[in-house]
């Protein structure tokens, strides 16, 4: 029953927002890729709503479902039948009624099983694609039979762009750069190879002392495209994969003609979404790498490479969770971040039954038994890692959704209190499960 009203409400408003989409013809920058879709839906948000009346994919709105909602402007009525009715209603009053509508929309379209993104590609029209990364093994693999299967659902969102529409590619991941050969329309490349349309050079590391220990605060990096040259400074979040979403949106905004001074001027009122690698206060002079969105093994990557970068004042401890959703691959790509986490952390705490992997790899990669902890869930990681702080600790926290790893945050953070505005999943639907 519940699938079967699903069914009903989703063609529904999928037939609304195709209509929307006809009568008020928004400009549309459509963003996929496996890793990174977020962050840089709201690097460009931040860039289109400077010059444009501009309306983004809520949270993470990617789905079959979520992508109407955001042109209908609606909310996820989850298990609401009444607030489902009402967005429908909604819908009908945009068509019907000429109401103010937003000349751009920013869109992330997501992939959990083959078909989703070939149904949107054919009636979504974009002026602009976005393509971030793929990565070895890309989130949501376990519904595909193979890795190039998911690169080919991904890509079959060109398909979309009209024909006076620009492609834009991270030239940093061969996959992605290949997928020029299929564009009929313009491209654009984005990266820190010099082969790219704009470059990202002169990455560094922000850092701040407090109470005489010298802690990590911020990025700072150069923009270079088309002759001209820019500087950009993000303060509160860590690793270069924060640069790679605000490339991705200088090269939106550039297709559109938005000058490159502009763009980086707009990065100062920049809010990269939580839960991605933001610095937040831990307890007792510490600093907590909140990294607790999602995770992958490319993504996890990328986190223990800006770990292993940081000057450090004391320890360096790695909070991993398990990686969900990754199939054949789940015991292989756990077992070699621990590997790479005994290159790198003084301390490594696991939570949840496959992270036990990391473990193993940890200890097969001479990492001492004494400084490895696995606990079943993520609070009980928090208080534990709480009774072993101590000023300078750099920690690092990472997991899937399902592991729940903000919960760890929570346990160790200066102002639990600033949970609501600081952590992911704090919406009373998450609080519950």
């Amino acid at each position: 029953m519940k699938q079967t009203f699903k069914k009903i409400v989703t063609t529904i408003i999928t037939a609304e927002a195709k209509l929307v989409l006809k009568k008020y013809k928004p400009h549309v920058v459509a963003i996929t890729g496996s890793v990174g879709k977020t962050s840089t839906k709201d690097a460009v948000y931040t860039v289109f709503s400077s010059k444009f009346s501009t309306r983004k994919s809520d949270k993470s709105f990617n789905s079959e479902i979520g992508i109407p909602l955001t042109i209908l402007g609606c909310p996820n009525g989850w298990n609401n039948a009444w607030l489902w009715i009402k967005n429908i209603f909604y819908g009908f009053s945009l068509i019907i009624f000429k109401r103010k509508y937003p000349e751009w929309l920013v869109l992330e379209v997501g992939a959990d099983r083959p078909g989703d993104i070939e149904k949107v590609s054919k009636w979504l029209q974009s002026d602009s694609v976005v393509f971030t990364r793929f990565g070895e093994v890309p989130v949501h693999v376990e519904y595909f039979n193979s890795r190039e299967e998911v690169v080919l659902e991904k890509s079959y969102l060109i398909n979309s762009l009209k024909k006076e529409g620009t492609l834009i590619l991270n030239a940093d991941d061969e996959d992605v750069f290949n997928l020029s050969e299929k564009a009929k329309t313009k491209v654009m490349t984005y990266g820190e190879k010099e082969r790219a349309d704009v470059v990202a050079s002169h990455y560094s590391v922000l850092y701040t002392e407090k109470n005489g220990v010298t802690l990590p605060s911020g990025i700072a990096f150069k923009i270079d495209a088309m002759g001209s040259s820019a500087p950009v400074t993000i303060d509160g979040v860590l690793g270069q994969a924060h640069v790679y979403p605000l490339l991705g949106a200088a090269t939106a905004g550039l297709s559109q003609n938005i000058n490159l001074v502009e763009i980086t001027s707009s990065f100062a009122h920049h809010q990269p979404p939580i839960g991605r690698m933001n610095i937040i206060e831990g307890n007792r002079n510490s600093v907590i790498i909140d990294d607790t969105y999602n995770s992958s093994p490319v993504a996890l990557n990328e986190a223990l490479e800006t770990l292993k970068s940081l000057n450090k004042s004391h320890y360096k401890i790695a909070v991993l969770g398990d990686m969900l959703e990754l199939g054949k691959f789940t015991t292989e790509e756990h077992k070699k971040a621990g590997k790479k986490v005994a290159d790198i952390a003084d301390i490594l705490v696991t939570v949840g039954l496959r992270s036990q992997g990391i473990s193993e790899g940890a200890l097969d990669a001479g990492m001492s038994e004494k400084n490895i902890f696995q606990f079943e869930n993520s609070r009980e990681a928090g208080k534990f890692v709480d009774s072993i702080l101590e000023a300078g600790d750099i920690v690092l926290v990472k997991g899937s959704q399902g592991t729940r790893m903000e919960k760890t945050v929570e346990e160790i953070m200066a102002h639990p209190e600033d949970r609501e505005k600081l952590l992911v999943r704090q919406d009373p639907d998450w609080k519950k499960r």
